[in-house]
């Protein structure tokens, strides 16, 4: 029986795993620095050379990027699931906005139900940390801008995925991290304009799926989840007939005023 020469694995491809590991589980995340070569060496444990041997592999692979004198980055393109060309398609297509409420039905449940289940401790108070700036907002109510609302209520689903320890479930919502902001912020304005009671509505929505996710309710946490954002969909449908009304009000008006 011939056997072959088992391959002695070099120190750098131990190195890439750990690294390959960090971005995949979004602890190192798209267009974020890598600590200097002298720190990440300490941290391994491994010698400066093998360090770089591995951050050059990286980079053939196209996960970092390294710039002169400017240190080592995680590639910024593994942050994007849509081109902005194609971004701002979406954000401005009413079609493609309840096309995205839907995809988000689906995947936020999920990362709602799974976070339940399985945030540690840290994924907890990091979901505490961006609920309380979301509340911040809510409770700051004419004082805090679209924008920043969007941005907190963003950063609050993200923190979802994030506990939810699903890479698929975290790099696509970090991908679409700018089209979930700017769809929020487009959707907020029309809908509290359209109800009242929306602002009231959506901070109990938001703290009764916290509560569910902090609590381990999983079944329920993807339940309120969902109950989010058919309440979303449901508000939206109404500013968007209300516009047809008022636009084919419009169209007969200036018909009118001509005959």
């Amino acid at each position: 029986m011939e056997v072959g020469q088992v391959r002695q694995r070099r120190l750098s491809d131990d190195i890439v795993a750990q690294l390959e590991t960090m971005i995949l589980e979004g602890t190192l995340k798209a267009g974020e620095r890598l600590p200097a070569e002298r720190v990440l060496a300490e941290r391994f444990g491994v010698s400066r050379p093998s360090l770089r041997e591995a951050i050059q592999k990286l980079a053939a692979k196209g996960l970092l990027v390294s710039r002169q004198g400017g240190g080592n980055y995680v590639a910024e393109s593994l942050g994007s699931t849509f081109s902005d060309p194609l971004l701002h398609l979406l954000e401005s297509n009413p079609e493609a906005q309840r096309d995205l409420l839907e995809f988000r039905h689906t995947l936020e449940g999920s990362c709602a139900y799974y976070a339940a289940q399985r945030a540690t401790e840290l994924d907890r108070q990091r979901l505490t940390e961006a609920f309380a700036a979301l509340q911040d907002c809510y409770s700051r109510s004419g004082k805090v801008t679209r924008i920043e609302e969007g941005a907190a209520d963003a950063r609050f689903h993200l923190a979802i995925a994030e506990a939810s320890h699903n890479a698929v479930l975290l790099h696509t919502i970090r991908g679409l991290f700018d089209l979930l902001r700017r769809n929020v912020v487009t959707n907020i304005g029309g809908m509290y304009a359209q109800r009242s009671e929306t602002r009231d509505m959506l901070i109990d929505q938001h703290r009764a799926l916290f509560e569910a996710i902090i609590g381990g309710r999983a079944e329920e946490a993807r339940a309120l989840s969902n109950r989010h954002i058919d309440y979303v969909q449901e508000v939206l449908a109404e500013v968007q007939q209300e516009a047809q009304r008022v636009a084919r009000a419009q169209r007969r008006s200036e018909v009118g005023s001509r005959s």
